[in-house]
């Protein structure tokens, strides 16, 4: 037997595990220890399991991720939302769709301090709905836009996954981070276009709130100064070569948690509840992380992924074509796994082809995070509709699933747009020389 074909029949004994529910973690490692002390030898395969199960469990560099997870489980426990809300309401909240429009512009405002597209949906959900449904917001557009509006909490650094592709790819974390600002504000944009267009057409499902006096806008500013600060800080701090990423995450969970402390707003049990979450979660991704380690010098032993770049390579049809079929792939695969799990299991399999076709890896990575983050709000998988759901029960699901679509849309549109002119993409990191 070949050694393409044994990687091909790992591939499919990996989806097999994954049908199965079978942790992507284990699935991954299972299938690339097994593979590899096939083609290898046993010894071999042990001796790889057990370096790579060591190397990144004592690596300094995924030290990152658990400092930028407590960060947003820090957020997630203190009241910065609700004034991220506020302030964004006072600005826009007498429009047409102006709760929905200040719901995009909190949800991206919280993303510079979250990270997680399911957290913010959660978050903000919790506030803005109820203020759609006292001014009678119709429930299909109000509880499809704050599902969608969850997805900027991953476009705007800091981004845990924009990390895994990091680590993954040995791409710069802080030229990812960076590289997700302009895309993220674009994408803010088309969803509040997308709002107005839809209140144009149908002025009732959308009604306008409160008009809130200039001074108490300008009041409300005071709200997100430690939210801009904090940002600033961690996102400039990166981007001028002040801090590693370890550092930058550690003075943002630590900013947090001061803010929430200064104001009160963070309890004993809060505390001890994001500290837990955020083990949980960073245990789940390194997991994950070492998982596709191993699987991935599996792939690398049965240069599946070598000879799949040279022959996609070969095929006659433009890199450009061949990107489209990719980030399609990558769409009907958000639909049926979460975003992590995704680029867990797919990087070390395509990365090699986009490298061979030329194209930008910083680049690759906005794609392939914008396009996976589709997938959390596309039926059959849908997390963050169900996380509406959770907090919305009276809506029907299917309600919630329409109300995504426009913003589904805008989505597209935003992927094509940054396909187009990927500048949007590589011109902020482009300034990073470190």
């Amino acid at each position: 037997m070949s050694d393409i074909t044994v990687g091909v029949i790992g591939m499919g004994v990996l989806l097999i595990l994954f049908f199965l529910r079978v942790p992507v973690a284990f699935s991954m490692a299972i299938v690339g220890f097994t593979g590899f002390a096939y083609l290898s030898g046993p010894e071999a395969g042990l001796s790889i399991l057990a370096r790579d199960i060591f190397e990144q469990f004592s690596s300094y560099s995924l030290s990152c991720i658990p400092m930028f997870i407590l960060m947003g489980c820090f957020a997630f426990q203190t009241g910065i939302s609700k004034r991220l809300y506020d302030t964004t309401y006072a600005w826009v909240g007498h429009v047409r769709g102006g709760l929905i429009m200040a719901t995009v512009m909190a949800c991206a405002g919280f993303g510079a301090i979250c990270g997680s597209s399911a957290a913010t949906a959660a978050t903000m959900g919790k506030i803005a709905i109820p203020e759609m449904k006292r001014y009678h917001y119709d429930d299909t557009l109000a509880t499809g836009s704050v599902a969608s509006a969850g997805t900027l909490g991953v476009m705007i650094p800091p981004s845990t996954v924009f990390l895994i592709y990091g680590i993954l790819t040995e791409q710069s974390i802080g030229k990812l981070f960076i590289a997700g600002v302009l895309p993220g504000i674009l994408l803010a944009l088309l969803m509040m276009i997308t709002v107005a267009i839809l209140c144009w057409r149908n002025p009732a499902i959308a009604p306008a709130g409160t008009r809130t006096p200039w001074k108490g806008r300008l009041r409300s500013l005071t709200g997100i100064i430690e939210t801009l600060i904090l940002f600033l800080l961690v996102i400039g701090g990166l981007f001028l070569g002040w801090f590693s990423p370890t550092q930058a995450g550690a003075i943002g969970s630590g900013g947090v948690l001061l803010i929430g402390l200064a104001r009160r707003q963070i309890s004993r049990r809060g505390f001890f509840e994001a500290l837990k979450d955020a083990l949980q979660t960073s245990c789940m991704v390194v997991f994950c992380i070492t998982g596709a380690t191993v699987f991935g010098h599996f792939m690398a032993v049965s240069r599946i992924t070598f000879d799949l770049a040279d022959w996609v390579a070969a095929l006659p049809f433009s890199p450009t074509t061949i990107m489209v079929v990719i980030i399609f792939f990558y769409f009907l695969g958000g639909t049926f796994m979460d975003s992590m799990g995704l680029i867990v299991l797919t990087i070390p399999i395509f990365f090699p082809v986009v490298m061979r076709l030329n194209f930008d890896p910083i680049w690759f990575g906005v794609m392939v995070v914008l396009i996976a983050e589709m997938g959390v709000i596309s039926p059959p998988e849908g997390v963050n509709v169900f996380v509406i759901k959770s907090i919305a029960p009276e809506v029907p699901l299917q309600s919630i699933f329409m109300g995504v679509l426009p913003f589904l849309a805008a989505m597209i549109v935003c992927a094509v747009i940054i396909m187009i002119f990927p500048i949007i993409a590589t011109l902020l990191p482009s300034y990073i020389t470190y």
